[in-house]
């Protein structure tokens, strides 16, 4: 699933293309066709995003929320467009570009008062300005420091702070030395403001190059004298899926097992309890 730098860049993406400007819009699956006629040739005004969802704001009409899950995928391309396929759940066109999203979890049109009401029920948002009421990390905070829950499963609570991820997860606890079996209530003030500002830069990294890297500048490739990460994903890390590899800093081997339905990786040396 798609981390929240992810959907803040795709976000990024749409009010490049799309924003100010008149669209065409379809369905050519058909799961989407009423909002679809509703949408076409309409100004979309607005994209922004809040963790792990997509909104693309188009007047009084409503918002597209858009939620890609496991399996959902957005592309773009410049016009014209060629002829779209049987999965794509929604098209938009505009003067210069076009974007398909196929396989999304959740693609609804939505009123104001419903966009707002999602907005309420998530956590802060490192990527989103602090606003004191909607988006403060101290929301947040007061949540952690009365949990019973561990810190890992807490930071993949989008109810506790939106749009982390598993690599975000995972990263963050190791660059602190924060044991990911540590309860959320066993977490120091000055441990959670260090996190959420490490998030804050780490995520808008994660905006500007499209990637997840975590490693500090003495610990790249070309520091250490080491091979760089080969993996699908991208991105040098600490701990994201090197499991049974030795740590770059102990050299101790890193380790995982299933924490909130996920895989958590961590260094059992450098992140003690």
């Amino acid at each position: 699933m798609p981390e929240g730098h992810t959907i803040h860049r795709l976000a990024a993406d749409h009010r490049d293309r799309f924003q100010d400007r008149k669209v065409r819009a379809t369905s050519p699956q058909g799961k989407f066709s009423d909002a679809a006629a509703l949408l076409d040739h309409q100004l979309m005004d607005t994209a922004d995003a809040h963790g792990k969802h997509l909104f693309l704001g188009f007047g009084p009409v409503g918002h597209v929320h858009i939620h890609l899950g496991l399996f959902g995928k957005l592309n773009f391309g410049d016009v014209p467009a060629p002829p779209p396929t049987d999965t794509v759940r929604l098209r938009l066109v505009g003067p210069t570009a076009y974007a398909d999203l196929r396989g999304p979890t959740t693609c609804a049109l939505i009123t104001d008062a419903e966009k707002q009401a999602i907005h309420e029920r998530l956590g802060p948002d490192p990527l989103r300005p602090v606003d004191g009421t909607t988006n403060d990390p101290d929301k947040a905070w007061q949540r952690i420091s009365r949990s019973r829950t561990t810190v890992a499963a807490l930071l993949m609570d989008q109810r506790v702070i939106a749009g982390v991820g598993n690599v975000y997860r995972a990263e963050v606890l190791f660059r602190h030395g924060i044991d990911p079996y540590r309860l959320g209530r066993d977490l120091a003030y000055d441990e959670w403001t260090a996190i959420w500002d490490d998030l804050v830069g780490l995520m808008r990294e994660g905006v500007r190059h499209n990637r997840i890297d975590t490693v500090r500048p003495e610990h790249t490739p070309e520091a250490m004298g080491r091979p760089p990460r080969v993996d699908d994903h991208g991105g040098e890390v600490y701990v994201y899926r090197r499991a049974n590899q030795p740590c770059h800093i102990c050299g101790g081997e890193i380790r995982t097992a299933d924490l909130a339905a996920r895989n958590l990786f961590w260094c059992p040396d450098c992140q003690r309890r």
